[in-house]
């Protein structure tokens, strides 16, 4: 059994630890509040972006050099992490269904390339030896600047013909303790061929649909590729406020069993000291 110094102190190594996970809770918290605001505000835009483009574009493929359609020899995924840890298996969650889908690709006999966005993302990629492009230190703070940035890198390879199609690999939240790996497609600009017609009707462009398409495209990468960075920061807080609530939790657990076997330590202690008082009263009889 342990002595009483090395259990307490054991303790007290705990409660701190427990002051950490706490305080570290409380911190996410803060930050998932105004990110899930800019990632609920978001979504709305985003979403009828893609419909607006989808449908302003439609019975177009192949018209624009972003929507051209090639034998698919060659995949990029645009993985999106975090940049720091501490947040459970959320970046694991991500990596883990990259991986499964580049082995896709590889059974269908297509070589696949990596841009990482977040430190996690470009770590774990990083022992493939395909990563093209890695952006670290820009998902604790997201902007549309680097958003454009990434976007524009990846329009760039994808006309220059080095890569037929790229897919966006990232987080979609769902709720606090719910975070689900996605995959959407980013390039070729897909369009809605057989799109049902809603009630607001067709859409009637000025000057002409090509230019109007033509000024679309990249902002929608732009949108895009921004709407998968609000998603992944909001899902990291989340994910970090339940593992560091989880982490308390714990050490609440281990600090009840520390103080068990505390007292455990003691009464032992103090029954060998007994033990010892009374053996000497019975041999000075």
């Amino acid at each position: 059994m342990p002595s009483l110094k090395e259990v307490k102190l054991k303790i007290t190594g705990v409660k701190k630890t427990a002051q950490i996970t706490k305080a570290m809770n409380m911190v996410a918290a803060a930050k998932l509040r105004g990110a899930q605001e800019k990632m609920e505000a978001f979504r709305p835009y985003a979403g009828k972006f893609a419909e607006t483009m989808q449908a302003v574009s439609s019975g177009m493929t192949g018209k624009f050099p972003l929507m051209e359609q090639r034998p698919v020899k060659k995949v990029e995924l645009v993985i999106f992490t975090s940049d720091r840890g501490l947040c459970g298996s959320f970046n694991s969650n991500i990596i883990k269904r990259a991986a499964q889908l580049a082995k896709e690709c590889a059974a269908a006999g297509q070589e696949v390339s990596y841009v990482c966005v977040g430190k996690k993302a470009a770590q774990a990629m990083k022992k493939t030896g395909a990563v093209r492009a890695s952006y670290a230190g820009i998902m604790g703070h997201v902007t549309m600047h680097d958003a454009r940035d990434i976007a524009k890198n990846v329009a760039d390879y994808f006309l220059s013909g080095a890569v037929d199609r790229v897919e966006l690999v990232y987080s979609r939240f769902q709720s606090i303790v719910v975070q689900t790996p996605t995959v959407a497609p980013l390039l070729p600009v897909q369009p809605v061929e057989n799109a049902p017609k809603k009630a607001s009707g067709t859409y009637e462009c000025e000057p002409s649909q090509e230019d109007v398409v033509e000024t679309l495209q990249p902002l929608y990468l732009n949108v895009q590729v921004y709407h998968a960075m609000l998603e992944v920061s909001t899902c990291e807080n989340a994910a970090r406020m339940t593992a560091m609530d989880n982490a308390t939790s714990a050490c609440k657990d281990i600090v009840n069993n520390l103080t068990v076997l505390y007292n455990k330590a003691r009464q032992a202690a103090v029954t060998n000291e007994l033990m010892d008082i009374v053996g000497g009263a019975e041999a000075l009889k």
